[in-house]
C-alpha cells in the first residue's frame, strides 16, 4: 500500500515541468499601413545569450505575438513576412525587458516597418535596387529596337542587333 502511494507520488511529480521560461508578448507596428491592416504572417526570431536554440514567433492578423523565452537576456528582429518588409537598421533589432510587477516580457523598442520604401530612404538610394557595392542602380533591361518598315516583314531588330557572337579563338 505504501509502495503504490510513492510510485503514484512519483508519476505525479513527474508531469509536472520544472522550466524557466518567461513569456515575451508584445507585437510589431507598420508605421504606413492603413488602419486594421493584416499583419499576419511576420516572422519575429528571438536570440538569447548563452542558448543555442532559437525561438520563432509569428504574428496574429493585428500584429501580436507571443512565445516561451528560454531566458531573460535576449534580443528580438524581425526576419520578414508574406510580403516584402522594408525596415530600417535602428529598428531592426531591439533588446527584451522585464515588464514590472508581472512575470511577462516585452521588447525596448517597438519592432515597426514599413510596406513600401518611406520617401526618405527612396532619394538617398537604400531602397531601390542597386548594382554594386559602389551604389550604382542598375539600367533598364529594354533592349535597342531600330525602327524597321514594316512592308520588309522582318522580326523586330531587337531579337538580332545587340547579339555579338563570342568566338573562343586563343
Amino acid at each position: 500500500m505504501v509502495i503504490t502511494r510513492l510510485i503514484l507520488c512519483a508519476l505525479a511529480l513527474s508531469m509536472i515541468e520544472f522550466s524557466m521560461c518567461h513569456l515575451l508578448k508584445t507585437s510589431v507596428t507598420c508605421l504606413d499601413c492603413p488602419t486594421n491592416s493584416d499583419l499576419a504572417g511576420i516572422r519575429i526570431l528571438i536570440k538569447c545569450n548563452q542558448v543555442k536554440n532559437l525561438a520563432m514567433a509569428t504574428t496574429n492578423e493585428h500584429g501580436v505575438f507571443e512565445t516561451q523565452l528560454p531566458s531573460s537576456n535576449c534580443q528580438a528582429k524581425i526576419l520578414g513576412g508574406p510580403k516584402q518588409l522594408y525596415i530600417s537598421k535602428k529598428t531592426m533589432v531591439t533588446s527584451i525587458m522585464k515588464v514590472q510587477e508581472t512575470d511577462s516580457y516585452t521588447t525596448s523598442q517597438p519592432l515597426s516597418f514599413y510596406t513600401s520604401c518611406p520617401l526618405s530612404q527612396n532619394h538617398d538610394g537604400k531602397c531601390g535596387t542597386h548594382n554594386d557595392a559602389i551604389g550604382n542602380k542598375i539600367g533598364s533591361s529594354k533592349t535597342v529596337d531600330l525602327p524597321l518598315p514594316k512592308e520588309w516583314g522582318l522580326a523586330p531588330s531587337s531579337y538580332y542587333v545587340p547579339f555579338v557572337p563570342i568566338i573562343g579563338i586563343p
